[in-house]
């Protein structure tokens, strides 16, 4: 009776080191996915948030455009003013929506200084551009993870 008794035993051992195997198997492999699925979420986040920053700055540089043109006495060659003001503040919503608070501030100061330029309200605006542009760079930088020094202007 002792060889079974000692048989079944080891046999329950055997069962139970198999069963804590798979338990552990299992967290670790649920670990590892849920891991891989909050990087796949970060990338994802980092991706809308660049596409936004990046959306943002082709309108307000299409405004730029009309601008510099404008400050250098050239015609400008594309649509009108109205359009490119409309698409800067439309290009302006993804960056609220998918920053943060800051970079949204950021964003909205910068398109309002050059709607403000471009609708003449402001003797000379260009000032309070570049340093709109600027203090949204830094920030848009900060949002997309650069952690160096801010740039020399």
């Amino acid at each position: 009776m002792d060889g079974t008794a000692g048989g079944t035993v080891l046999a329950l051992i055997g069962v139970l080191l198999g069963t804590v195997g798979t338990l552990v198997g299992q967290h670790l492999a649920r670990r590892v996915e849920a891991q891989r699925d909050q990087q796949h979420r970060a990338a994802a986040k980092y991706a809308e948030r660049k596409e936004a920053i990046l959306g943002f700055l082709a309108a307000a540089q299409r405004v730029e455009l009309v601008l510099d043109r404008r400050n250098r006495g050239l015609p400008t060659v594309d649509g009108p003013e109205d359009e490119k003001l409309h698409a800067l503040w439309l290009a302006k919503k993804p960056v609220e929506l998918t920053c943060s608070h800051e970079a949204a501030q950021a964003a909205h100061d910068y398109a309002k200084a050059l709607h403000e330029q471009m609708r003449g309200a402001v003797a000379n605006g260009r000032t309070a551009k570049r340093e709109r542009l600027h203090s949204f760079m830094e920030i848009a930088r900060g949002e997309l993870g650069s952690d160096h020094p801010p740039l020399q202007r």
